[in-house]
């Protein structure tokens, strides 16, 4: 059983030890996530939720991991996360469904350690 939040931490620490490599590409990247993440035509929410289902589609469990926290954090609700874990199996099949459980499960992480540190 995979613990997203330790696989999120972790992932945050060895970007940091990246970004202390490369500052100039790490930096445009994050300025790249902050600004397609931004509010507009479509909400934070709902652009962390596709997000989290192209995480689903391409199996990244750090990508998971880390837009799981996204999604709780923009305001997604359980039943949002699982009605775009139902579209992201459409679109990618078995792979998918296996990955969508796993998906939900980190969301129930990320809201849980939310919750206890509010």
């Amino acid at each position: 059983m995979k613990d997203y939040q330790t696989i999120a931490r972790e992932y945050r620490m060895g970007y940091a030890d990246l970004a202390a490599e490369i500052p100039d590409p790490t930096a445009a990247f994050g300025r790249l996530v902050m600004g397609a993440t931004a509010g507009g035509a479509l909400s934070t929410k709902v652009k962390e939720l596709i997000a989290f289902a192209i995480a689903i589609s391409v199996r990244c469990d750090g990508c998971m991991a880390h837009h799981s926290q996204a999604v709780v954090k923009a305001g997604a609700t359980r039943r949002e996360v699982a009605e775009m874990i139902g579209v992201a199996i459409v679109m990618g099949g078995g792979p998918a469904s296996v990955y969508g459980a796993e998906a939900l499960r980190a969301y129930d992480e990320a809201a849980g350690s939310k919750s206890a540190s509010t």
